[in-house]
């Protein structure tokens, strides 16, 4: 019997790289249990809201300073969204912003990220972006990699559900590492996680 696709929302606050890249997934056939239904950006003008107007992805702005400031109105207003929209998977693909507990328990084992690294090394509060893989090449690790893991209210702490690692080589810098990270890693395993979490959801 068939079954109705698994709808996804991704909370975005830049390019939108790992929403493109879940985007094309999409389209290729890749995520057959899911379906990216809504993109929300919590900045004004972010490029990855041009990425899903052009796939024809309803997508809105929430931004805290729109809701006063205030991280539970920003939540409320995230999970009102949600709610309206029929969300039953989200995806954190760059998306800037700490998430409370009450928040994620609201979507329990249902809110993925995406981690430039191996966790748990260099992952936690504070290591976003080119700062994780500033402090891996300052280590000097052989191997990093990225993380696909459940959210819950401790940054980086849920349950990992895929890991993929990428080889560090001579003459790295944090730029060129990052973008290694993302084609080798990042781009390859939030698909599969996604389709993986979306199949269970779509089924039960």
């Amino acid at each position: 019997m068939a079954t109705d696709p698994c709808r996804i929302a991704v909370l975005v606050s830049g390019g939108g790289t790992n929403l493109q890249a879940l985007i094309d997934a999409q389209n290729r056939g890749d995520i057959p249990h899911g379906e990216i239904a809504l993109v929300i950006s919590n900045k004004e003008g972010a490029y990855a809201l041009e990425r899903a107007a052009k796939a024809g992805i309803p997508a809105v702005v929430i931004t805290k300073a729109a809701c006063g400031g205030d991280q539970e109105s920003f939540e409320d207003a995230l999970l009102a969204q949600l709610a309206a929209c029929e969300i039953e998977l989200v995806v954190l693909a760059g998306f800037m912003s700490i998430l409370s507990k009450r928040f994620t328990d609201a979507y329990e084992k249902r809110i993925l990220n995406v981690h430039p690294s191996l966790i748990p090394s260099f992952c936690g509060e504070g290591f976003y972006g080119l700062r994780v893989h500033r402090a891996a090449l300052d280590k000097g690790v052989k191997v990093t990699g990225a993380t696909v893991h459940f959210v819950n209210e401790i940054p980086d702490g849920g349950e990992i559900i895929l890991q993929k690692a990428v080889e560090i080589e001579e003459g790295d810098t944090p730029e060129i590492l990052q973008r290694r990270v993302m084609e080798q890693a990042e781009w390859i395993i939030l698909p599969r996680a996604v389709e993986i979490v979306s199949e269970k959801i779509a089924q039960n």
